[in-house]
């Protein structure tokens, strides 16, 4: 099978959620320098700090393999960003990625506490391979939450990621209570994705795993008609 991108269809699929968002008062904006994003996520009042994954410093990101998106409101502050990269395992899968610590440091021997620890459960990760789009570094200013802004944002990221890479899979890494209330649309989940301590980073989490495959993704971003699209509630 030919694995060839529609770009007319991403240019529809992105315009009603980049649509959604301005009707709700935000200006999107998309980037690749990740020293750039670590700057304005670090200017960034409330937003906690941006994990290893998604900082030059720690995580190299190859030119191609990795993306930013932020939303400014009226008097462009930024209100909303995510973050997402590809990792490419042909030979390993997610949950090994994680263990490992690679998913996290470039070099785990050398930038790894020696305590630092992830486990993964979740069975479907390690069936995760090939290339992978990771979504995270997800963040949404108070007055912003609860209209919707997290879905726009998932949405904005699917068509972007599946445009530049249409990856074998797509997922994600968050707490059950965005499980609980369907922050991110999900469409599938377990528990057991990151069982995670990083000392150095003040960084303890246990995080479900949010994933799809590469083909529901396609059918997903494919969908042409504005009526399909949940995004203006």
């Amino acid at each position: 099978m030919i694995n060839v991108v529609n770009h007319l269809n991403v240019s529809r699929f992105l315009h009603v959620y980049d649509a959604a968002a301005a009707q709700k008062g935000i200006k999107l904006s998309i980037g690749f320098d990740f020293h750039e994003y670590v700057s304005i996520t670090r200017a960034t009042p409330t937003k906690g700090a941006t994990y290893p994954i998604f900082r030059p410093d720690r995580s190299s990101i190859a030119s191609g393999e990795g993306y930013w998106v932020i939303g400014t409101d009226r008097n462009n502050e930024v209100a909303l960003v995510e973050a997402a990269r590809l990792y490419d395992l042909p030979h390993s899968n997610f949950a090994e990625h994680l263990e490992s610590l690679k998913f996290f440091y470039a070099d785990p021997s050398q930038q790894a506490h020696p305590q630092d620890s992830c486990i993964c459960t979740a069975l479907s990760a390690r069936r995760i391979t090939g290339k992978v789009a990771y979504h995270g570094d997800i963040w949404v200013r108070r007055d912003f939450r609860g209209r919707g802004m997290a879905k726009i944002m998932t949405g904005i990221a699917r068509g972007v990621s599946f445009a530049m890479w249409a990856p074998d899979f797509v997922c994600g890494l968050a707490g059950r209570w965005s499980v609980d209330k369907d922050v991110y649309d999900t469409w599938h989940c377990e528990p057991g994705g990151s069982i995670l301590r990083l000392v150095e980073e003040n960084i303890v989490d246990d995080d479900w795993l949010l994933w799809a495959t590469g083909a529901e993704l396609r059918s997903f971003v494919d969908r042409q008609h504005r009526s399909e699209f949940d995004v203006f509630s």
